[in-house]
């Protein structure tokens, strides 16, 4: 039986998980990619390909090579060059692309929000509490926060960073989500925690320490997402394959 249409997922976020097995129900023959840079990860439906492609032009050639007829972008919100190389490789080989873009955080009633434009800020802007400053920006921008030696850090990654983080009073807890909300109620009431660092990433899987900070009143940097790519942008993985359906001409269930 002859191959459905070869599409392309990158990953990186729940919604690349949940676009690989709906995109694998319509006849798709579906790649994930992932950048590799984190451990051990659930497997995607269909096949899955880790590390990078080599910029824009990598990507290009990967596109042609393999025939892909669609790029589902459901990388991270936070991902701005790997968007901006699909952007790029999807004009120049006129390759069908659709952002998948969860919908981003609100402040709620009760919030105390600083925002910043980007995590050298928000390590500027973290304020000096009674309680270690939760920093959950992911390993690869936690430098800025070596140099607040007036904060105790507790800094929740997925994997230890690679370079060795000099901080007097800096601890590392490695988890990955999802988080329930009662696992953060005692993570919060066990460190005595006293703010939050974030980035805007959105979705369910890591809000709950939000609603906790509301609960006790703590005051939150969040960071701001980049620009918004370019291009056609879906909400959710199911408007995504309701776009699809329309240019591919594939089955709508």
């Amino acid at each position: 039986m002859a191959a459905g249409p070869h599409v392309l997922v990158l990953g990186g976020s729940s919604e690349g998980f949940a676009a690989a097995e709906r995109f694998s129900t319509l006849g798709c023959d579906v790649t994930t990619s992932f950048a590799g840079r984190t451990g051990a990860r659930r497997q995607p439906v269909g096949h899955a390909r880790v590390g990078g492609f080599g910029g824009a032009e990598g990507l290009s050639e990967y596109l042609k090579t393999e025939r892909v007829a669609l790029v589902v972008d459901a990388t991270h919100p936070f991902a701005a060059r790997m968007k901006a190389n699909a952007a790029a490789a999807c004009a120049a080989t006129r390759t069908p692309l659709i952002h998948v873009e969860r919908p981003a955080w609100r402040p709620q009633p009760g919030d105390d929000w600083r925002m910043a434009p980007d995590v050298t800020a928000a390590a500027a802007l973290a304020p000096v509490t009674d309680g270690p400053c939760f920093v959950t920006v992911g390993r690869q921008e936690i430098a800025p926060f070596a140099a607040r030696r007036d904060l105790t850090l507790l800094l929740r990654v997925i994997d230890p960073p690679d370079a060795p983080f000099d901080h007097p009073a800096a601890t590392f807890l490695c988890d990955r989500g999802p988080f329930a909300l009662e696992a953060e109620r005692r993570l919060f009431a066990d460190r005595g925690i006293g703010s939050v660092v974030s980035k805007n990433s959105g979705g369910a899987a890591a809000e709950a320490k939000l609603v906790v900070a509301r609960e006790l009143g703590l005051p939150v940097v969040m960071v701001e997402r980049p620009p918004r790519p370019e291009g056609l942008t879906a909400g959710s993985v199911d408007e995504a394959a309701r776009l699809a359906a329309e240019m591919l001409g594939l089955p709508t269930s």
